[in-house]
C-alpha cells in the first residue's frame, strides 16, 4: 500500500464543515487521553480502545457534547484508534508519551472508508464533493484518507491505496553500491568522491524569519494583526521545510536509481544536537528524514539501505590498509596514513569505509557481490549535484 498526498481546495462552506470534523476528532482524542490518565492514576487500570468507543454513544446523547453528532462516526473512532497507536509506539519506545492536541496550528482527521474520487473531486462524508488537485493518478483501492490542514491554512488529502502490487525482495547479488558520509559543510559525500553541498535552508531564510518574528512580537496577542503576523511566520517556516523536502526527494531519488545498495552511518542525532553550537545546523540538515526517504525508495527498486554502527571510526581509519589514527579533530579535513602513505580527504575516506563495512555486513547476511565489490563506476562530481539542484525551490 502506498499513500499519496493531494492538495484539496474546499469552499468556505466546506471549510466550516471540515472545521467541525477537526474539532470533534480533536475533542474525542483529548477526552480519551484524559480519561486514560485519570483511570490509571486512580485504580491502575487501563481503558482499552474498545472501552472508549463504547462511551461514544453516551457522549453524543449528553447535552454538553451533543454536537459530536455533527461529526462522522468513523472519524471519531479513527481518533481513538490513533490514540491507541500512539500508546503502542510509546511503549515500544518509538515515540514520546502522547500529548493533547492543540486547537490552533496543524489539524487532521481520518476517514477509514466512504471516500470516493471522481474526476477532479473527492467525496468526503459530512462535507461533500471537494475539488482535488490530482497531480498523480489514483491506482488501486482506496483504504483510508487523512484530511489535514497545515499551519498556513492549506488543506490536503493523504490517500492510502492498495494496488495489489508486492514490494520486491532485495536483490541478493550486489552489482552497484555506494557509501555516504553525511556532514555539515557538505550534506553528502559519496565513496566515489562526489560531494553535494549543504544548502543551509534555514540559514538562507533566517533574516526573513527574524524580521517576521519581530513584527509578530510587537502585535497585541489575540488581535487580528497578531493572527496575520503569525501566518506570515508560518509561511516562512513552510517555505524552508518545502525546499528541504524537495532537495531530499531529488537526492534520494537519484541515489536509489543509480545504486542497488546504499550504506550510511546510524548517527546519534539526539546526542549530536546536545552541542549548542551545532544543534541548529544539524536539525536544519534533516538527516533522519533523508535516510527514511532513501530507504523506501530503495525498497521499491529491490535495493537495500544498510546502516553501520555509529561507533565505527570511519573518518580516522585508512580505507586502504586499515591503519587507525588515535585522534582526528574536526578542523583537519585531510590526512596522510603513517603506515601506507595514502593521502585521504576526510569525508571521502569515511564514505569508502562506510561502503566497505556495509558490504561486509550484507555478505554476513547471505548477500554476494560482483568482482568490483559492488562499487559503481565513478562519474564527474557535477553529475549528481546537477541532478539534485535542478529546479530546486528558492527561499
Amino acid at each position: 500500500m502506498k499513500a499519496t498526498k493531494y492538495r484539496i481546495k474546499p469552499t468556505e462552506e466546506q471549510q466550516q464543515k471540515l472545521a467541525v470534523q477537526f474539532g470533534c476528532a480533536r475533542f474525542v482524542y483529548n477526552d480519551a487521553l484524559a480519561k486514560k490518565q485519570a483511570t490509571y492514576k486512580g485504580d491502575k487500570t487501563n481503558l482499552s480502545r474498545y472501552d472508549l468507543q463504547a462511551m461514544l454513544p453516551a457522549m453524543k446523547s449528553d447535552e454538553k457534547t451533543i454536537w459530536l453528532k455533527d461529526a462522522h462516526s468513523q472519524v471519531l473512532q479513527s481518533a481513538l484508534l490513533n490514540l491507541d497507536n500512539a500508546f503502542k509506539n510509546f511503549f515500544a519506545k518509538r515515540a514520546k508519551f502522547p500529548n493533547f492536541k492543540k486547537k490552533h496550528g496543524k489539524q487532521s482527521f481520518q476517514y477509514p472508508q466512504g471516500v470516493k474520487i471522481e474526476g477532479n473531486t473527492i467525496q468526503l462524508p459530512k462535507v461533500g464533493r471537494v475539488k482535488i488537485v490530482l497531480h498523480r493518478e489514483v491506482i488501486g483501492k482506496i483504504k483510508t484518507v487523512t484530511i489535514s490542514k497545515d499551519s498556513v491554512g492549506k488543506y490536503y488529502a493523504s490517500v492510502l491505496m492498495d494496488d495489489d502490487s508486492v514490494t520486491p525482495d532485495p536483490l541478493k547479488h550486489i552489482e552497484s553500491s555506494v557509501g555516504l558520509d553525511m556532514g555539515i559543510h557538505d550534506f553528502v559525500t559519496t565513496s566515489d568522491g562526489e560531494k553535494v553541498a549543504n544548502l543551509r535552508f534555514l540559514k538562507r531564510g533566517l533574516k526573513n524569519l527574524k524580521r517576521k518574528q519581530q513584527s509578530l512580537s510587537r502585535k497585541k496577542k489575540g488581535s487580528n494583526s497578531s493572527a496575520k503576523a503569525k501566518l506570515l511566520v508560518a509561511k516562512v517556516h513552510k517555505r524552508v521545510a518545502d525546499a528541504r523536502n524537495d532537495f531530499q526527494h531529488k537526492l534520494s531519488h537519484t541515489l536509489a536509481n543509480e545504486n542497488q545498495v546504499v550504506c550510511v552511518e546510524d548517527l546519534n542525532i539526539k546526542g549530536m544536537t546536545a552541542n549548542r553550537k551545532l544543534a541548529r545546523h544539524i536539525q536544519d540538515l534533516g538527516w533522519n528524514s533523508f535516510t527514511t526517504k532513501l530507504g523506501y525508495k530503495l525498497a521499491d527498486r529491490a535495493g537495500t539501505l544498510v546502516k553501520i554502527g555509529r561507533f565505527y571510526p570511519s573518518s580516522k581509519t585508512c580505507s586502504f590498509c586499515g591503519y587507525k589514527l588515535e585522534a582526528l579533530p574536526l578542523n583537519i579535513r585531510s590526512w596522510t596514513c603513517q603506515d601506507c602513505g595514502s593521502h585521504h580527504d576526510r569525508d571521502v575516506n569515511a564514505a569508502i569505509n562506510i561502503q566497505q563495512q556495509g558490504i561486509l555486513k550484507l555478505k554476513a547476511e547471505g548477500f554476494t557481490a560482483s568482482a568490483s565489490g559492488g562499487k559503481r563506476n565513478s562519474r564527474p562530481v557535477s553529475g549528481l549535484v546537477a541532478a539534485v539542484e535542478a529546479g530546486s525551490p528558492r527561499l
